[in-house]
């Protein structure tokens, strides 16, 4: 039986974006609406939290000492000593009112970062593609894009609009990370709308149920194989962590809860830990020129 225990007790109002930094040991993840950058080992008591000047969503490994971090300030370069950022690419999407969302690196080296609405405006939800400088539109009409993730192999990624339900899969080209085919239905989600998400070494895809206190893993071919319930109810994204990649962070938020609300639920926005039969494979390094 997996086993769900509170990596972090830090409240994130937006906890989102995990990642695990093999040559670091450490777990890092944001908080979205605060502009916290959060960086902590499995063993630690407690995270160190950075301060950012933007409202960053994905961290991506560059190497030992680097991330690229996309924001709604663009793609930025951020040292883990000394916190330092460098500016790659301004911001990219021309619709006013945007900020990025989710991202994961294919194995190519390729980055998919999605854009969606502040006001969650459908049509506006979009994913990106970049590589070594070059920065190109793959999927529009969306409303918020999350779940991005890739097959082992790199041949299908997958992705989900959040408010409608669904996560897709599509076709793509495995030594460039970009789509091969249309978009197709890998399944509709039901309790909850699938928010971020990862594939392990057995290629099931285990996807954040927001507002559902879930993580699910789905089959390659989008069957509900496993549920495992947490405490908070807006659960939002999963990362595989550890040594062994034997081990589940998970973020959850707080976003849009009044008093009374965060009073009767003090789990919200708590960063979760699952020890379960499962590996992950290590996050690609990104390529940026």
């Amino acid at each position: 039986m997996p086993k769900v225990s509170v990596l972090s007790d830090h409240a994130c109002h937006l906890g989102e974006g995990p990642s695990w930094h093999p040559g670091r040991a450490q777990a890092f993840w944001f908080d979205i609406l605060e502009r916290q950058f959060l960086q902590m080992g499995l063993n630690d008591a407690a995270p160190l939290i950075h301060a950012l000047p933007f409202h960053a969503t994905v961290a991506a490994r560059v190497d030992n000492d680097r991330h690229l971090l996309a924001s709604d300030a663009g793609l930025h370069l951020r040292s883990i000593d000394s916190g330092k950022l460098t500016e790659l690419h301004p911001f990219w999407d021309e619709n006013p009112g945007t900020r990025s969302n989710d991202g994961a690196v294919h194995p190519s080296g390729a980055l998919w970062i999605s854009t969606m609405s502040w006001k969650f405006e459908a049509g506006f939800g979009r994913i990106w593609w970049y590589r070594a400088g070059e920065l190109k539109l793959i999927v529009e009409g969306l409303a918020i894009p999350n779940a991005i993730s890739f097959s082992p192999d790199g041949r299908i990624a997958y992705f989900s609009d959040t408010p409608e339900h669904v996560i897709y899969r599509v076709a793509v080209d495995p030594g460039t990370g970009l789509p091969a085919g249309d978009r197709q239905v890998f399944c509709q989600v039901k309790g909850g709308g699938p928010d971020g998400a990862t594939v392990d070494a057995d290629g099931l895809l285990w996807n954040a149920r927001w507002g559902g206190n879930a993580v699910d893993a789905y089959d390659p071919d989008g069957h509900l194989v496993t549920t495992i319930s947490l405490p908070a109810r807006q659960v939002s994204c999963p990362a595989f962590a550890g040594p062994a990649l034997d081990r589940l962070v998970v973020t959850s938020a707080f976003e849009g809860y009044d008093a009374e609300k965060r009073a009767a639920e003090p789990e919200a926005g708590r960063t979760y830990l699952i020890d379960g039969p499962f590996h992950g494979l290590p996050e690609p390094a990104v390529l940026i020129g």
